[in-house]
């Protein structure tokens, strides 16, 4: 579905904001790939470029990949911009710079739509999800697209069903440049996490697209270019248990018929051990990855965030299990609750070896507005507003020795040798289970036996001869490609690459120890 009714023809610019350095983006990676230079494709703002109405010309650019130009700005007649709270300065950064040729600009997404105040250059302020604030946003810029005398802001009130959502505009994307593909299947989650602002913003009641829109989605991300991996990016992929399992059989096969040339990756609650029926639907699937917001092995600290689904099977049970169909946990894990303790951070080293998942997410804990957490911390006169902080949290334990926890928590658990020793399990165990697919005569091209080629290269010289853990790395290495495992050894040997470089940073204080935290935020320097 695409706007209608707008007869005046405006030129619009997409532009999605650069992430500065981060656990999460893999960016150590992408020297060791055959080009990768962005995470993932974002969703938000590829919807609303295929929304747009036909005639209306529109460009998308990432500024991850290359930053907006001059001829860009000067095409334009306005300016879209969306993102989260940790580019909240790149994104007031674009606004300057369109400002600078006298254009409008609106902003969307997660971050304006949870704090607008963040935001006071803007002229637009979309807040809330596609729906009749589009529309009413699209049918001004129809009729006047100059900068509004005063910021005009437009709230959502109702939404379109994503049952209607278009395909978002892959095709505008240089969508083999980056590390994964993006898909949305529902929006919203049913549980109340303390921290999480997930419900607050998009609702209990996970909204859904058909499996159809999924399926014509997946075949428009091959016909762009993308032959890896694609992560669904839905706050919980069993929000809707009925809902997951009347979507599998469709990926089962698209899977037989496309030939099993992507993987899948997904984020659910670590409760979904207890749903055999789904687990095996998804190996049939070829899901690979499962991101399980783990959050602590404490179930005190679990009972006091309102996480207590996570203890619906034991935890180190649950994550044996989700390995047993083929799939790799990956966990997010938070310090500085009110429950820790002197000794969480060896409780928490502990269950790093004891799980043996490979990447944890450790981060320090952030409230962020619209959750139970902001509001409880506000209540309690404990939010801090400094800059120089880690976290806006006034925690319970001293300041610096939560920071001295976390760097040393980051140190130990991604030291090379324990990281390999934890990819070595996953390749001989979890890698094992999962189904056994044709070689398909796509796998088998020169294009792609050559990307491998230059994987290899990459990894080999830059690690194996450069780098300074290639005693460890070659071990790793000779193990693998004996037993012929050429996929396990690329993949874990590219993101474990990461995971040394980000932590050593991390433990010298080099990087921040939150995702939201804007000390050291780089990245608020224009674009170059």
């Amino acid at each position: 579905m695409r706007a209608e009714g707008l007869r005046t023809v405006r030129r619009i610019l997409c532009v999605f904001p650069r992430y500065t350095s981060s656990f999460g983006t893999f960016e150590h990676a992408y020297p060791l790939t055959d080009g990768v230079q962005a995470f993932m494709p974002p969703q938000g703002l590829l919807l609303i470029a295929a929304y747009l109405p036909a005639n209306w010309p529109v460009r998308f650019v990432d500024e991850n990949i290359r930053p907006a130009s001059r001829e860009d700005f000067e095409w334009a007649e306005a300016v879209f911009v969306s993102g989260m709270h940790i580019q909240r300065q790149q994104m007031n950064d674009i606004c300057r710079r369109a400002h600078a040729f006298n254009l409008a600009v609106a902003i969307g997404g997660p971050s304006v739509s949870a704090c607008p105040d963040y935001y006071p250059s803007f002229d637009y302020l979309h807040v809330g999800e596609l729906g009749d604030a589009t529309n009413e946003l699209l049918a001004r810029l129809a009729d006047d697209p100059s900068r509004p005398a005063q910021q005009v802001v437009l709230k959502t009130n109702d939404r379109l069903s994503m049952t209607e959502f278009p395909i978002p505009a892959y095709e505008l994307a240089e969508v083999k440049k980056y590390l994964l593909g993006s898909i949305q299947f529902s929006s919203g989650c049913p549980y109340q996490c303390e921290f999480c602002d997930i419900p607050g913003l998009y609702g209990r009641n996970p909204r859904l697209k058909t499996p159809e829109q999924i399926v014509a989605e997946l075949d428009r991300l091959r016909e762009c270019g993308m032959t890896d991996t694609i992560y669904f990016v839905d706050d919980n992929f069993i929000g809707n248990r009925k809902a997951a399992l009347d979507l599998l059989p469709h990926l089962i096969e698209w899977q037989k018929r496309t030939g099993y040339v992507v993987r899948l990756a997904c984020e659910a609650t670590l409760n979904i051990a207890k749903r055999p029926e789904i687990l095996e639907k998804m190996r049939e699937a070829q899901f690979v990855t499962v991101f399980c917001g783990i959050e602590t092995p404490d179930p005190d600290a679990l009972h006091a965030m309102h996480k207590d689904h996570n203890m619906m099977v034991p935890i180190l049970e649950g994550i044996q299990t989700i390995n047993s169909y083929g799939m790799e946990v990956v966990s997010g894990i938070l310090m500085g609750l009110d429950t820790d303790k002197p000794g969480t951070a060896d409780a928490l080293l502990k269950f790093v070896d004891d799980s043996r998942i490979p990447l944890l997410t450790i981060n320090l804990l952030q409230a962020l507005p619209k959750t139970p957490l902001w509001d409880r911390l506000e209540r309690e006169g404990r939010l801090v507003d400094d800059d120089g902080r880690d976290s806006n949290v006034e925690f319970l334990m001293p300041y610096e020795e939560v920071i001295s926890s976390w760097k040393r928590c980051m140190e130990i658990a991604y030291e090379p040798a324990k990281l390999f020793a934890r990819y070595q399990y996953q390749c001989e165990y979890t890698y094992a289970n999962r189904i056994k697919v044709p070689v398909a005569p796509e796998m088998k091209s020169w294009s792609n036996i050559r990307r491998a080629l230059i994987m290899l290269r990459n990894i080999f010289w830059q690690v194996g001869v450069l780098g300074d853990y290639r005693r460890v790395f070659w071990k790793f290495a000779f193990g693998r490609l004996r037993r012929g495992d050429i996929e396990g050894f690329i993949g874990s040997a590219t993101i474990a690459h990461h995971l040394i470089k980000f932590a050593r940073a991390a433990s010298g204080g080099q990087q921040n120890a939150s995702n939201y935290s804007i000390r050291l935020r780089e990245a608020s320097v224009p674009a170059e």
